[in-house]
């Protein structure tokens, strides 16, 4: 359930107490007094705390860093780029300069702060045995951050809202592709380097999308020893299940960007725009 969805159930079951307490109060229900009461409680601490994350996150302001297209023209596409776990908006950002000219490139710091530094789009927890596991909830929001981080670029510059490619690596990878199966209307290609589709974080009606325009550039190291291959490996498919075109590609280095990985999405989006 996204933000939006669980605020508006807190405010239907706070209304719903309310219903109850009238009723209880002329007698036109039998109930327990005290339960009722106890649930009215609940729900106003409900309202005030959902209403406040929800607000929270909705106005949450995320900083970027921005290389303007060489000539800046009324409408032109951009390159939204998504750092890794413990990365930072400048990761990604180094490399603005060897990018297509004619892109508005934005680089994205991500909202969670890590210690004693680095940003996160999501916590990663460890259990007793040291297995690994996403917070899908805060993936979640994240997700939604970043969908109206979308909206709010191409208002505040020139940007044809029609030709908004994500590239995220790693985490940013994950959440690239989430947003765009999720948010088809605001995005038209993804390119997914060193990460894997997590279908737990997508929006609940994503196959009811109108999302045949979606394009997707997916590589993986074969040698990864942070996110396994075979994870990525799953990506192409579910794509194709989908009937969207893919191009995946794998490299024999680990978690990180090969020099032809980087040349060969760059010719993707020459070719795919």
């Amino acid at each position: 359930m996204n933000p939006k969805s669980r605020l508006i159930t807190v405010y239907l079951f706070f209304i719903l107490t309310i219903i109850a307490l009238l009723l209880k109060h002329y007698n036109l229900i039998i109930a327990n007094s005290k339960a009722v009461n106890y649930a009215f409680l609940i729900s106003i601490f409900n309202v005030i705390y959902f209403t406040y994350q929800y607000k929270k996150n909705k106005n949450m302001n995320l900083h970027y860093l921005v290389r303007e297209p060489k000539e800046i023209k009324e409408k032109n596409p951009v390159l939204i780029l998504l750092h890794g776990y413990g990365s930072n908006e400048e990761d990604l950002f180094s490399f603005a300069s060897e990018l297509p000219e004619e892109y508005f490139v934005i680089s994205v710091r991500a909202p969670y702060d890590l210690q004693p530094y680095g940003h996160a789009w999501y916590a990663i927890h460890f259990d007793a045995d040291q297995n690994k596991f996403s917070d899908d909830e805060q993936a979640k929001q994240s997700r939604d951050i970043i969908a109206s981080f979308v909206d709010e670029i191409c208002e505040k510059y020139p940007i044809d809202a029609s030709k908004v490619t994500l590239i995220g690596f790693s985490q940013g990878a994950i959440l690239s592709c989430a947003v765009a199966l999720s948010y088809p209307e605001k995005i038209s290609r993804v390119v997914m380097l060193s990460g894997y589709l997590n279908d737990k974080i997508l929006v609940e009606d994503y196959t009811k999308k109108d999302n045949k325009h979606l394009q997707f550039y997916v590589s993986h190291g074969t040698v990864d020893q942070v996110i396994p291959v075979d994870w990525a490996r799953k990506t192409k498919p579910f794509i194709e299940n989908l009937g969207l075109p893919i191009d995946y590609k794998e490299y024999p280095v680990g978690h990180g960007v090969a020099p032809q990985n980087f040349f060969d999405f760059k010719n993707w989006l020459q070719e795919t725009l």
